[in-house]
């Protein structure tokens, strides 16, 4: 590892990008633990000899040695267990050391006192359950401190000799110091784990929002059901349904009219178009199928959710497609006139492929819908015979033309012309 390396992972605590948030958690906690404790030792022996007691600066040099040392080779070698462990140790047992290198229990102001850091520290660190061992031995240091002072207590003074007004004052000291660096560890690893969850929850809400997105593109291609058996399964989604009411619009000549312009003015046209016709489809509560050129296709009484009187729905939806196209210039600024075909019947329905996949429908209705708009009149809306039987009490129509479709021969259709007025509808005692 070179140099710049180094001090970049020294820097950044030793965090990898690899590194889980909990681990990056635990590395930053470690580190500054290590700072705050490997500070400690020499500012308490200045203010030993601030007071007055020349004490030995061996300890607290070997200590840092040894602490740097272990952080140069976690740094080094990114074992972060073995870095851990180290440092909990020297918490740990360093200030019984002390203790004993200063005198007893008194004399030291209860240096011992500091290794209750270890197992704070261990907490966040490495759980509540792995924790348990440290603060066991810590106490068992405590007893052990308080046995030899028992055992020696007025057979040996303490060298060198504190006066008691240092020791009570270390003793408040010690206190404070514990308090103050417990206080700061676990502050400063509340503060990271509030940082570390508000970044997740800020990933988490771009993800909602691309997940949002998906969901609300996968829905512009699919009927909402349909789109959540694709979601939740891979399987082939087929569907028959024994009456649909469809329809096709296309818009007259516009290959000829489509030669004299520019790619742009072609999709500028179309998209102010079948946008108006999408707008109409979620107005009257019916399921766009798709857009081939320049018809559109639309459906009603596939979804259970959807409106009862589908087959109306697809007759209202055809008039304000016909008034739009008449009437709208912001809409069709060109004057283009539309052909509107309808057919009632069963149909099949499904998923095509798996890549760029389609909603589709098939079948003998959708056929006949299809040839009676090719077949049809500019500006008029053709159904068929069963669409008619179905609409007849409540719209106008003109009297029946027969007309030939290819593969079906001469077929009667009805031109829908309007919904009849409140006075005219029958009532339901007369239509029966």
């Amino acid at each position: 590892m070179d140099l710049r390396t180094f001090i970049s992972r020294l820097r950044n605590a030793g965090v990898v990008p690899s590194d889980s948030d909990e681990l990056k958690i635990r590395k930053t906690i470690m580190v500054f633990s290590m700072g705050l404790m490997t500070a400690a030792p020499m500012f308490w022996l200045a203010l030993y000899w601030l007071a007055g007691l020349q004490l030995s600066a061996t300890l607290p040099l070997a200590y840092q040695l040894i602490s740097i040392a272990i952080l140069g080779y976690y740094i080094a070698s990114g074992n972060f267990a073995f870095f851990q462990y180290a440092q909990l140790g020297l918490f740990l047992f360093f200030p019984f050391v002390v203790q004993l290198s200063i005198g007893n229990f008194i004399s030291a102001s209860g240096a011992v006192l500091w290794g209750i850091l270890a197992p704070i520290i261990a907490v966040p660190l490495l759980g509540a359950r792995n924790s348990t061992p440290w603060f066991v031995a810590h106490i068992a240091m405590m007893l052990i401190c308080g046995f030899i002072d028992f055992q020696l207590a007025g057979q040996v003074n303490p060298v060198p000799r504190v006066p008691i007004q240092v020791s009570v004052l270390f003793f408040v000291l010690n206190f404070v110091a514990i308090a103050s660096v417990a206080y700061a560890v676990l502050r400063y690893s509340a503060k990271e784990k509030e940082r570390y969850h508000g970044e997740l929850e800020a990933a988490n809400g771009l993800l909602r929002i691309e997940q949002e997105r998906s969901e609300r593109l996968l829905l512009n291609i699919l009927p909402g059901p349909v789109a959540e058996r694709l979601k939740h399964n891979n399987e082939t989604i087929a569907d028959g349904f024994a009456d649909v009411t469809v329809m096709f619009a296309d818009i007259v000549n516009f290959t000829r009219i489509a030669e004299g312009l520019s790619p742009n003015q072609i999709f500028t046209m179309l998209n102010k178009i079948f946008s108006s016709f999408d707008a109409l489809a979620e107005k009257h509560g019916l399921e766009k199928i798709k857009t081939i050129g320049d018809a559109y296709m639309v459906a009603g009484g596939m979804d259970r959710d959807a409106t009862a009187n589908y087959s109306e729905a697809i007759a209202d939806m055809a008039l304000d497609m016909c008034e739009v196209m008449a009437n709208d210039r912001g809409v069709n600024e060109g004057g283009l006139e539309i052909r509107v075909g309808i057919g009632t019947g069963p149909v099949v329905a499904g998923v095509v492929g798996r890549k760029k996949f389609i909603y589709d429908l098939w079948g003998d209705t959708v056929n006949i819908a299809s040839r009676i708009t090719t077949e049809g009149i500019p500006g008029m809306i053709q159904v068929d015979s069963t669409t008619y039987r179905r609409l007849r009490q409540r719209y106008d129509f003109l009297d029946p033309q027969t007309i030939h479709l290819k593969g079906k021969g001469d077929t009667v259709v009805y031109r829908l012309t309007g919904r009849k007025t409140a006075a005219a509808v029958p009532s339901a005692a007369t239509a029966g």
